[in-house]
């Protein structure tokens, strides 16, 4: 049996018909699995590279089909990761704002209508599988996990109308013990509170890696106040009195620096989350006397809540996927589906999350790079492992792509930035010139499994780690030795690597373990501030060239830039991402001045708009993605003066820039 999940929106790239908040529909992906075996998996985000994306799953849709080799028509089954009854009342209300709509009935006919949109095929009303959205996101956890009964806990902002869900699980039967609704969401609530430190949504991991800097009891009694610890678990937030927190402290706006007591709030934040949820789970715990836990939902990616679970000795394991969020419920509500329709299928731990967009091989390869060539040398290595291994023992950072692109927001080796972790001046050379991000964000450790015990404090039934969804102690022998990986609080968010599911990555690992006696690397994800992680060999180059990294690996080539300037980069051929919108003004700037001014920004919700110069706003709008930046200059009457915005715009990927011979 073939079954496609699916999570997202509606809209395509180019459009934003439905209009929904960031919020809404977000981290759209496919996973296809064929009788309970995923044969392919990737977020939309790494194909039309909008970072957690709520348009259509069409790119994603599409690379599982050509991964499978085979056709929407054969398909037994698509999943869908919501409820029916919840979609079918949403519709019923956006009818009344989008008299276009008026013509779908209800969530299959709107799914059936998207299918032929897309890609010009009727799919029958019964092929489609509905599955609520936390019941997908405990799918996610349980399936994963390969545990055959378990206590699952998944926790999001909303979906269908639900925040937290408590779960017994036994076999394929999903007994639901507590839900909460979306007015109680923990999801929400850590939200309203980071709003204070200036981070919006989607940051929230970011306030993990501050919390440590902060003093939780500044705070304590004031986020106290916040919430009522119930019997059997329960819980009540007071979301109302988030904003007396004015009586405390300013909001953080912007590139304000963070003072002490934004790292308090942080801390405390964080604090009050793990009080919570170490409430619920000590009295479902006790209640169902499960020794096993899944973790699920967008707050399940709170690794250092995660750690702290597995630390308290609760539960003798403890797992929780790479891709909690909502793009893994379409893993989830696949999954789900297998298993209601097919009950023989067997309960395994599924080791990895390869199951993306493999990296090229032999003359294809070589002839994306060589398109570049003007930008950098290219160098076939016959020991790969030995030449990076001693680039990063030099001090070199490196873009790492191998093998097949990791589905969900974690980097596990085959599209990341490594470097040698003993190096305490790479956190800020990274942070500052590569990631392009705060100063004080971890990095993670990726570790050989073998040897994860000598470096970290990790309870005695838990030795796998390899969807880097826990932080946990480095051992105090080892904490200033790896300066690079070790956090103020002296944890790191750990990543095992296994000689069966990545051999290339162990390998290199390996290397380095011979050479230094560390058995482990630095490792963050391969992007820069403004996109997803990079997926295809294009995306790693461009990343690379607008980034401070000092080498690019891909596959066997090891990529070095040139020295290149005006002349070089007059040559490639710009053009506006189909999401992007080129808007210029003629209005009044106060009561007496009118002036035209020119900016571009995105077609989906709570995008800012970035202002350009009027003369790049020419050049621009004559790009037609075929003519290379010098005849535009030309073309637009300009002299001088556009290298500098054009290059911070491809830096925040507003623009495209590619080679002419890939046209």
């Amino acid at each position: 049996m073939i079954i496609l999940g699916l999570a997202g929106g509606f809209d395509p790239v180019y459009e934003s018909y439905f209009d929904f908040g960031a919020d809404l529909l977000h981290d759209a992906a496919a996973v296809i699995i064929q009788d309970g075996e995923v044969i392919a998996g990737i977020e939309e985000e790494r194909l039309n590279r909008i970072k957690h994306t709520n348009k259509i799953w069409h790119s994603a849709v599409r690379f599982c089909l050509e991964q499978a080799n085979t056709t929407l028509e054969e398909l037994d089954q698509i999943a869908i990761y919501v409820s029916e009854p919840f979609l079918d009342e949403s519709l019923k209300q956006l009818r009344l704002i989008k008299s276009e709509m008026a013509a779908v009935a209800d969530g299959r006919a709107m799914y059936q209508y998207l299918f032929k949109r897309e890609f010009g095929i009727d799919v029958p009303r019964e092929k489609f599988t509905f599955v609520n959205h936390h019941l997908a996101h405990a799918a996610t956890a349980y399936y994963m996990s390969g545990y055959q009964q378990s206590l699952v806990l998944t926790i999001d902002g909303s979906g269908d109308n639900v925040s937290t869900t408590v779960v017994d699980v036994q076999g394929n039967a999903f007994n639901t013990l507590m839900t909460k609704p979306v007015q109680q969401s923990l999801g929400f609530f850590y939200l309203d509170v980071i709003r204070f430190l200036g981070y919006q949504i989607f940051d929230e991991y970011k306030v993990m890696g501050l919390a440590p800097y902060g003093d939780a009891g500044r705070f304590a009694e004031k986020l106290s106040s916040f919430y009522t610890l119930l019997p059997n678990g329960d819980y009540t937030l007071h979301r109302e009195k988030i904003v007396s927190l004015y009586e405390d402290l300013a909001p953080r706006h912007g590139d304000q620096p963070f003072e002490q007591i934004h790292k308090d709030l942080a801390a405390a934040l964080q604090q009050t989350l793990e009080t919570i949820v170490m409430h619920m789970l000590k009295h479902f715990q006790q209640a169902t006397g499960h020794q096993r836990l899944a973790l699920a939902g967008g707050v399940g990616q709170n690794s250092s809540m995660n750690g702290k679970i597995m630390q308290s000795g609760l539960f003798k394991q403890v797992f929780a996927p790479s891709f909690a969020a909502d793009s893994g419920c379409a893993f989830g509500a696949a999954m789900y589906a297998a298993h209601q329709s097919q009950p023989s299928l067997p309960f395994k731990r599924i080791e990895h999350a390869y199951w993306g967009t493999p990296v090229l091989a032999g003359d294809h390869l070589y002839q994306t790079l060589a398109k570049w060539q003007q930008f950098v040398t290219i160098e076939k290595m016959d020991n790969r492992a030995d030449r990076v291994s001693d680039l990063m023992i030099e001090g070199k950072v490196i873009g790492w792509m191998q093998g097949r692109s990791e589905f969900g927001p974690r980097a596990l080796g085959n599209r990341s930035i490594i470097a040698d972790p003993r190096l305490g001046s790479h956190k800020e050379t990274i942070n500052a010139m590569i990631k392009m991000r705060e100063s004080y964000r971890p990095f993670a450790p990726s570790v050989l499994e073998e040897y994860v015990c000598d470096f970290f404090e990790v309870p005695e039934d838990e030795k796998d780690f390899p969807f880097m969804s826990f932080v946990l102690p480095v051992k105090q022998a080892h904490r200033e030795q790896l300066a690079a990986i070790t956090h103020v609080d002296g944890s790191a968010r750990l990543q095992t690597v296994s000689k069966i599911h990545n051999p290339e990555y162990w390998q290199l690992i390996d290397t380095f373990r011979q050479k230094t006696g560390v058995a482990l690397l630095l490792n963050t994800s391969f992007n820069n501030h403004a996109e997803p992680i990079v997926d295809s060999a294009d995306d790693g180059v461009v990343c690379y060239l607008t980034s401070g990294l000092d080498y690019l690996v891909v596959g066997d080539y090891l990529i070095t830039k040139r020295n290149w300037g005006e002349a070089e980069l007059n040559t490639l051929i710009p053009a506006l991402p189909k999401a992007a919108r080129l808007i210029q003004e003629d209005c009044y700037r106060d009561n007496q001045h009118r002036s035209v001014q020119s900016h571009i920004e995105w077609n989906y919700g709570g995008s800012s708009r970035h202002i350009i110069p009027n003369a790049l706003h020419r050049i621009l709008q004559l790009a037609d993605g075929a003519t290379p930046l010098a005849e535009l200059i030309a073309k637009a009457g300009i002299e001088t003066g556009v290298n500098e915005p054009l290059l911070e715009l491809w830096s925040s990927r507003f623009i495209t820039l590619t080679p002419q011979s890939a046209i």
